[in-house]
């Protein structure tokens, strides 16, 4: 089965103090205005909007703030000029490594991360030199505490589960902790969530992510400089998403 490792820094953020509070509703702040600028103001019209609300709403920033930032994604309010930039690079222990940022200064932000990459033993690469170990997919996320599931042992919760994904269009499934991804084409994602949900299907997460086509494995002393690596990168402010071919 396919998997990957996606490092969720705004999640990371909010199970830190609250003294981030206000650095998370930047962060996803930044992200609905961007999605309302490429793909407009209406969520039913724009599923990334869709989902960049839906994070919001999960971390509580409050409806006002959603609906200043999709005014500023669509004009109606003035903002800073956002671009989204994509770095690849390799961390410590050879981990293969994508950020995704949204920044108003692209040779700050590059220089910032440049240094942080230096930081832990890694480097930034040119584009394409990572990126082409992963794919862009579509994941939903479920756990076994389903009330459709209820009375069936945890093998045939896992089996069920499995073929209610397939039946509503998944093209590859991965377990880890209780909890299944399923891997669809980016384009297919709102369908296949809507025939979940239709089966009474309680989603946990979904979101557009970097999968890699394979793991890679490190040892113990690397993967605390990965940990410590990954908290460098996620305090800057520019950085939205961390993703990683490191084998869980």
């Amino acid at each position: 089965m396919a998997g990957h490792s996606h490092w969720h820094s705004i999640r990371y953020k909010k199970e830190r103090a609250d003294t981030k509070r206000s650095q998370i509703f930047a962060k996803l702040s930044r992200m609905i205005t961007v999605a309302a600028r490429e793909g407009g103001g209406d969520p039913d019209l724009n599923p990334r909007l869709a989902l960049a609300i839906e994070r919001a709403k999960e971390y509580n920033i409050p409806l006002e703030n959603i609906e200043r930032a999709i005014k500023k994604g669509t004009g109606e309010l003035e903002t800073e000029k956002l671009e989204e930039v994509l770095y690849e690079g390799y961390g410590p222990g050879n981990v293969a490594v994508i950020v995704e940022a949204i920044t108003d200064n692209k040779n700050r932000t590059l220089s910032e991360l440049k240094q942080i990459f230096s930081q832990y033993g890694g480097k930034l690469v040119e584009t394409g030199a990572v990126k082409w170990m992963f794919e862009r997919k579509g994941v939903i996320t479920m756990n076994l505490n389903q009330e459709i599931l209820k009375g069936l042992s945890r093998e045939q919760k896992k089996e069920k589960l499995e073929l209610l994904a397939i039946e509503a269009g998944a093209e590859d499934i991965y377990w880890h902790s209780g909890k299944i991804d399923v891997y669809v084409k980016p384009e297919e994602l709102k369908k296949t969530r809507e025939k979940l949900e239709k089966e009474g299907l309680k989603i946990e997460e979904v979101s557009l992510d970097w999968v890699p086509k394979n793991y890679h494995e490190v040892s113990s002393e690397d993967r605390e400089k990965i940990q410590k690596f990954f908290e460098t990168l996620d305090e800057n402010d520019s950085v939205q998403e961390i993703y990683s071919n490191l084998k869980e």
